[in-house]
C-alpha cells in the first residue's frame, strides 16, 4: 500500500504521519488498500479548524471520507470511523448482490385464457 500524507499548516514533526499510518493499516483486512491519501489541515480561520480528507483507492469503487473537529486526534478518528462504516456498507452490498445472483430463477407464471397442452 503507498500512503501519501498532505499537510496545510500542520507540521509534519508531530508524529502525524505514523498515527496516520497506523490507523490506515488497521482498515487492511476489511478491503484491500492500493493506495491512501490523506490530507490534514489546520485551517485557523476555521471552526472547528481541524480538518482531515481520506481517498482510499481499492478494486472497485474508491472510499472517500472527510471530518472537522477541533483537535487533529478527534478530527483523525471520525474520519475512522466513517471509513470503517463505508467500507462495511460496500462489503454488505457485495453479500446482497452475491447472494441475489445465487437465488434459483423464478418459474413463469402461466398464461391466463391457454387450454393446457395435451
Amino acid at each position: 500500500m503507498k500512503l501519501t500524507v498532505r499537510h496545510s499548516g500542520i507540521h509534519s514533526a508531530n508524529g502525524s504521519e505514523a498515527s496516520v499510518r497506523a490507523q490506515i493499516l488497521t482498515l487492511e483486512p476489511l478491503r484491500q488498500i492500493d493506495e491512501a491519501i490523506v490530507h490534514l489541515a489546520h485551517e485557523h480561520e476555521a471552526s472547528p479548524p481541524f480538518r482531515v480528507h481520506a481517498h482510499l483507492v481499492t478494486p472497485g469503487p474508491d472510499v472517500f471520507a472527510e471530518a472537522r473537529d477541533h483537535t487533529l486526534a478527534a478530527a483523525l478518528a471520525k474520519v475512522m470511523k466513517q471509513l470503517v462504516q463505508k467500507i462495511g456498507a460496500l462489503a454488505g452490498k457485495r453479500g446482497t448482490r452475491h447472494k441475489s445472483e445465487l437465488q434459483a430463477p423464478t418459474r413463469r407464471a402461466r398464461c391466463i385464457g391457454r387450454a393446457p397442452a395435451n
